[in-house]
Formats: C-alpha cells, sequence, structure tokens
C-alpha cells in the first residue's frame, strides 16, 4: 500500500519565489526552463520570428497582470524580470523541478 504523499495527475503544486520588489513593475521579460531527469537544466526557446525577419530572437515581454496568471508545467521553471526595477521579479518552479521530493521517491 502506498502512502498519502502521491500526487495527483491534475495537481497545480509548483512553488512560487519573490525577489527584490517582486511584482511592482509594469512589463517583464519572461524566461523559460524545462528540469531533465538527469538533473540538468535547459533553455527553452523563445518564439523565433518568421523566416524573413533579420532579427535573431525576440524577447517575450509581458504585463504584470499576464504574470500573475502563469503557471508553470510539472518540470518548467519560469524567471520573470522587471523592466524597469533592477533585480526584480518572480520565478515560478514546476513540482519537478524543485526536486523537494526526489528524496523520497528514489526508494
Amino acid at each position: 500500500m502506498r502512502s498519502g504523499r502521491m500526487f495527483h495527475r491534475n495537481a497545480q503544486t509548483y512553488l512560487v519565489h519573490v525577489f527584490g520588489q517582486g511584482l511592482e513593475g509594469d512589463r517583464y521579460v519572461i524566461e523559460k526552463y524545462r528540469s531533465l531527469a538527469d538533473g540538468q537544466i535547459r533553455a527553452v526557446e523563445a518564439e523565433q520570428p518568421g523566416a524573413k525577419a533579420r532579427r535573431s530572437r525576440r524577447r517575450n515581454i509581458m504585463s504584470a497582470g499576464a504574470v500573475k496568471k502563469l503557471r508553470p508545467e510539472r518540470n518548467e521553471i519560469i524567471v520573470c524580470t522587471a523592466l524597469n526595477l533592477k533585480g526584480s521579479g518572480i520565478q515560478y518552479w514546476g513540482i519537478r523541478a524543485t526536486e523537494i521530493f526526489a528524496a523520497s521517491s528514489a526508494r
């Protein structure tokens, strides 16, 4: 029999880390990362411009209201850094990306 620590597939558990002044800015740069099974963290490519675009990469910028509605996948890390407040923003960590429960399930 299993203990009560099992996660349900539809659970929306995630960790929020607020740094600096948090969400007091107007616009935020969004960066997404994926946590792999071997413990590595890889950047997820942002939306690329069209084939005829001359710029190589666009930054994903959102308002504070849109950032509050973001929810990470289980193995995803979302870093939102304020454009107008130095060193401020928020991070959302999916439950698998945190590795909080890794020791209890690695039996």
